[in-house]
């Protein structure tokens, strides 16, 4: 009975450990698609992590619809009882972090997606239920898809790359 006890005990508390494991705050939001995440027992910021969010490209913050892209993540992620979990899954090309974030167990790439806050980035995702969610919203014409024929980020940042 106490090899029981000890071995119920140890199981548990790995799983509690091991779930902390991909659990944050989110300390800042630079734009509809990247945020700085702080391990969620982390006092300080030196294990801080950017994350720019998979299977979306959120307007740029001097672009339309980039303020309100960056308000709508800041809304469903920061606050004192919000808890963001992340599945990081590498590097993108400017080596910040690339994963999946959750906020309160909300998906944030389909929640922006869902309001038309943010293209699905189909050159890297092939996400069908994201895919679904931009095309509703542009056929709703929600957010951004307001405009007739909104610039895409990827357009944006192009067209802006010499601007400081």
């Amino acid at each position: 009975m106490f090899r029981y006890f000890v071995t119920t005990f140890c199981l548990f508390f790995s799983l509690a450990c091991r779930s902390d494991e991909n659990r944050y705050k989110v300390t800042y939001v630079y734009d509809g698609d990247t945020v700085k995440l702080r391990p969620i027992h982390a006092n300080n910021a030196k294990n801080d992590v950017k994350l720019r969010i998979k299977d979306i490209d959120a307007p740029e913050r001097n672009q339309d619809f980039g303020l309100k892209s960056r308000r709508a993540l800041i809304e469903l992620c920061v606050g004192k009882n919000i808890v963001a979990n992340a599945q990081i899954t590498g590097l993108d090309k400017y080596h910040r972090a690339l994963g999946k974030l959750q906020c309160n167990n909300t998906d944030a790439s389909l929640y922006l997606a869902e309001r038309g806050l943010a293209w699905h980035y189909t050159q890297y995702s092939h996400d069908v239920v994201i895919d679904k969610a931009a095309k509703n919203a542009r056929k709703q014409t929600l957010g951004l898809w307001v405009n007739n024929n909104p610039t895409p980020p990827w357009v944006w940042r192009r067209l802006h790359s010499n601007q400081p």
